[in-house]
């Protein structure tokens, strides 16, 4: 898992991928879509990994386990739901995410924790709007069905980040 981990993250700082592209809620396209789940699932890899060596809290680490073990898994499923319907998976993160990534690099002990955990539940809100709207709004039934799938999975997240915040881990 750690191999599989590292490649990820790995490959995550190699590369930007093309400007211009969609992210947030307002992912329309499939492509959008794609985009935005993929970008979404290395950005968690890699805040995770970074948690596993700055959170002071074990529910704040095993929480990051959790979420670079699901991320990875919906990565793979992602790019070959793309790759079947035509469409092109990133291998890199974006600027945009590069940019909320960094602050954490920065980051350990508590103050990791706090701002991990709001960042979840925030990013959480921002994936489960775009999955929602994919789930009705997509052309793929494929990625429709893939997206209406995962969404119990991102609440979940959403709602265990919410709890490391409530306890102040």
């Amino acid at each position: 898992m750690k191999i599989v981990t590292a490649t990820l993250c790995s490959c995550l700082l190699s590369a930007m991928c093309a400007p211009g592209q969609t992210t947030g809620a307002a992912a329309t396209s499939d492509q959008d879509f794609i985009t935005l789940a993929a970008q979404t699932d290395m950005a968690e890899a890699h805040l995770g990994q970074l948690a596993a060596d700055n959170a002071s809290s074990q529910a704040v680490k095993d929480y990051a386990q959790m979420l670079v073990t699901d991320h990875t898994k919906d990565y793979d499923q992602v790019s070959a739901l793309a790759r079947k319907a035509g469409l092109n998976v990133p291998t890199a993160l974006d600027p945009n995410h590069i940019k909320k990534i960094a602050p954490f690099e920065k980051l350990k002990g508590r103050a990791f924790d706090r701002r991990f955990a709001h960042e979840m539940v925030t990013g959480h809100e921002t994936a489960i709007a775009a999955y929602d709207k994919a789930s009705q709004d997509g052309q793929n039934p494929d990625l429709k069905a893939y997206a209406k799938q995962t969404l119990p999975v991102l609440e979940k997240h959403k709602n265990e980040a919410e709890q490391l915040l409530k306890s102040g881990k």
